[in-house]
């Protein structure tokens, strides 16, 4: 559940998730990640370290520079955590509707009666 809480907490942040999306489309060097944002380097290195604390991305050294790579495996974890949920919400709804549509039918033969 740690690591769980972990992805959620970086995905909680739109700079952390404009990051995903950004290497998504592949891996990218630490200066092209942090171009797109209007803050210091540093700013840009704290987001990096909660990504890589969540398991959804990681870096390597190639020469002087650092590429980052997304990695979707906790992505997938967390989904398959959030589908428990949906059934549970998909069946509430479901249930709902039902009591709308017998009210409405209550209401429409008490309607006839008159």
């Amino acid at each position: 559940m740690d690591q769980l809480t972990d992805v959620f907490n970086a995905l909680s942040h739109p700079s952390r998730r404009a990051i995903i999306g950004q290497l998504a489309n592949g891996p990218a060097r630490f200066l092209d990640v942090a171009k797109p944002f209007d803050t210091a380097l540093n700013a840009v290195t704290k987001h990096l370290k909660l990504l890589e604390r969540a398991g959804l991305i990681e870096r390597r050294r190639q020469g002087r520079e650092v590429i980052i790579s997304f990695r979707a495996e906790p992505l997938r974890e967390a989904a398959v955590w959030m589908h428990e949920y949906e059934r549970f919400w998909n069946e509430r709804l479901d249930e709902f509707g039902q009591f709308f549509r017998e009210k409405k039918t209550t209401a429409k033969n008490k309607e006839m009666k008159k």
